[in-house]
């Protein structure tokens, strides 16, 4: 499928992007959190600009993927970024990744092949009908707001974690309005209902905040804290979106054990690879010798 295809390059340049943008904030100091100037700092890195590259080009990888596939579908394969990054790094840089990072590949792994065989995703409509957004957009509002007020009560991991799930709703809510703007290319309309819809400038507004949120999650703490919330967090939602504005299916009743166990295993690996060295910036081993 077309879709699965660029929901696996997307899932590798935004984990590639996380990592990138993250050595960059990690430097920046903490009296700059939530405050424009904490882009400014970041935008005179070439690291961290580097890691915008990659997301405009997961974007573009992204927007085919949803154009071509059901939200609840594409969203959950970019669980797949940071083991594929990782595996990516260890071989461009000669490194050995240790047999604990192995482990986390192998679940977050398994965890997506079981969640997505139990929960079987499909259908659904290409657009959302009616007035849908506006409970949708209400809701995620209340939310988002919730969790920045909660994290700026915090410091260190705790405020990272909670930025991240910020962050990852915002991405959540930038795919789904993706996907219903890019749908209207075929929906008799052409280029003319698309940059005439909303949906197209929610869009961008939803992805600036969320690249916003993501930056300062990043400064906030280690990738241990805000890497797992920012996965799971995106996947989860994004099928949320998928379920109510787009009546995608997903199975449900016993169904609902070996999706638990999926997301389980998934958070077991997402927590073990943002700890290795290649994720966190820590210093690295030497490379092998061959």
């Amino acid at each position: 499928m077309i879709s699965v295809l660029f929901a696996v390059l997307t899932a590798i340049s935004n984990g590639s992007a996380s990592v990138l943008q993250r050595r960059a904030a990690s430097t920046v100091p903490d009296t700059e959190a939530m405050r424009l100037s904490l882009i400014g700092h970041l935008l005179r890195q070439k690291v961290w600009l580097a890691g915008i590259s990659l997301v405009l080009v997961a974007a573009g990888c992204q927007a085919v993927a949803l154009a071509t596939g059901p939200i609840a579908v594409v969203q959950p394969i970019f669980v797949i970024e940071l083991p594929a990054t990782l595996l990516i790094a260890s071989i461009v840089f000669r490194i050995r990744l240790p047999r604990s990072a192995w482990y986390g590949v192998a679940a977050v792994t398994c965890g997506l092949a079981l969640g997505m065989a139990s929960a079987a995703p499909g259908g659904g409509n290409e657009t959302v009908r009616g007035t849908a957004w506006i409970p949708a957009l209400i809701a995620t509002g209340i939310f988002e707001a919730v969790l920045i007020a909660w994290s700026l009560r915090l410091r260190g991991n705790p405020r990272a974690a909670l930025l991240g799930l910020a962050a990852a709703c915002g991405y959540a809510l930038t795919a789904a309005l993706m996907k219903d703007a890019v749908a209207r290319l075929d929906d008799g309309g052409g280029a003319v209902a698309l940059f005439t819809s909303w949906q197209l400038y929610g869009t961008a507004v939803a992805g600036v905040g969320a690249l916003f949120l993501l930056q300062n999650a990043l400064q906030a703490g280690s990738l241990v804290a805000s890497q797992p919330m920012l996965t799971l967090g995106d996947a989860l939602i994004s099928i949320t979106y998928g379920v109510t504005l787009f009546h995608e299916t997903l199975n449900v009743g016993w169904w609902l054990l070996p999706e638990l166990i999926a997301i389980a295993l998934i958070t077991v690996g997402c927590v073990e690879l943002a700890r290795s060295p290649l994720a966190s910036g820590a210093p690295m081993p030497k490379p092998r010798v061959r």
